[in-house]
């Protein structure tokens, strides 16, 4: 076997990826299907605010299933797919607060996409002659 030089890569090592749409930072995770998921970066949600088929647990080895415990355990804490808060996909309102988070992840977008413009200098103002 040859030398490995870089060294050996954890599976639950933390990858950050841009989204193609929108172009925020997102984590990309493998799943236990051998795939790989897009998770919205700092978000953990009561379980039970997220319906099943939508709630993403890491487990100890950094990969991420699917959730789908009905009712979910008022103590557990999921993760959720960047589509579903992407500014640049259509989506059904599924939730008030995603919707808020829709709308922030958009400003956050313009702002990363469309640096704010240099001020322009004041105009010139001619001072009254006062003595």
């Amino acid at each position: 076997m040859g030398v490995v030089e870089e060294g050996p890569r954890r599976i639950g090592a933390r990858q950050v990826f841009r989204c193609p749409r929108c172009g925020l930072p997102q984590d990309r995770l493998p799943t236990l299907e051998h795939d790989w998921v897009l998770l919205e970066p700092g978000v953990d949600v009561p379980a039970h605010l997220v319906p099943a088929e939508h709630r993403w647990i890491v487990l100890s080895d950094g990969r991420v299933t699917v959730y789908g415990v009905c009712p979910a355990d008022p103590a557990q804490r999921c993760r959720i797919e960047h589509r579903l808060a992407c500014p640049r996909q259509e989506l059904p309102d599924l939730w008030r607060w995603l919707t808020a988070m829709r709308l922030e992840n958009a400003r956050r977008s313009e702002r990363l996409l469309d640096p704010p413009p240099t001020p322009a200098p004041p105009p010139a103002v001619e001072l009254p002659d006062v003595g």
